[in-house]
This record gives C-alpha cells, structure tokens and sequence, in this order.
C-alpha cells in the first residue's frame, strides 16, 4: 500500500507560480512512477506530467515549458512547479503514483487562477 499526501494549493492570479508537492508513505521504496493529474469541475480527469524512477518525465502539451515535474527519492516526493498560471489551468490536482502495478491516488489539493 502507498499512501499520498498533496500540499501546495492555492489561488493565485494569473502569470502566478506555484508549486505543489506530494509525499508518499507506506510501501513507498517500491514506486516506479509518480505523476499529476488534474480534473476541473464538471470535467473529466486529465494527466498533466509524470516522472519514472530514473527522472525521465513526460508532460502534456498544454503544461509543456510552463510546470517541471521533479521527483525527490530520498524523500519519496514528487512536485510539480507550476509557472506562468492560466486560469484554465483551475483545478484539483491529484497525485498519482505506480507501484507493483497498483495506481494509487491522493486527495488532491485545488489551484484556483483567477483575477
């Protein structure tokens, strides 16, 4: 089992920066990704970045050259560098990660962009 915790929200104005993080606990050492994704109300969920073991990443398009995914193995974190915030960018934003081929999920924490 791997539990995840998110922190970081917030609202911000746009061409804000945040960053978010996500500490994961319990079968932790066994997590061969991690990642963000995020679901706006009424929408559905949409993956945003994810980052392997060895630091390779992936971002979508909509986010690629604004947020850097970077992971932390030391402290089995992951964080998400959010810059140049656009209000579509509103949201909840859950962690993920991937272990023994369980997906796991956190709560999510909102970002809220807006003037």
């Amino acid at each position: 089992q791997v539990q995840l915790v998110e922190s970081g929200g917030g609202l911000v104005q746009p061409g804000q920066s945040l960053r978010l993080s996500c500490a994961a606990s319990g079968s932790a050492f066994r997590i061969e990704s991690m990642g963000w994704y995020r679901q706006a109300p009424g929408k559905g969920r949409d993956l945003v970045a994810t980052v392997t073991r060895a630091d390779t990443t992936n971002y979508e398009a909509y986010v690629k050259g604004r947020f850097t995914i970077s992971r932390d193995n030391a402290k089995n974190t992951v964080y998400l560098q959010m810059n140049s915030l656009k209000p579509e960018d509103t949201a909840v934003y859950l962690c993920t990660a991937r272990s023994n081929g369980n997906r796991y999920w956190g709560q999510g924490t909102q970002v809220t962009v807006s003037s």
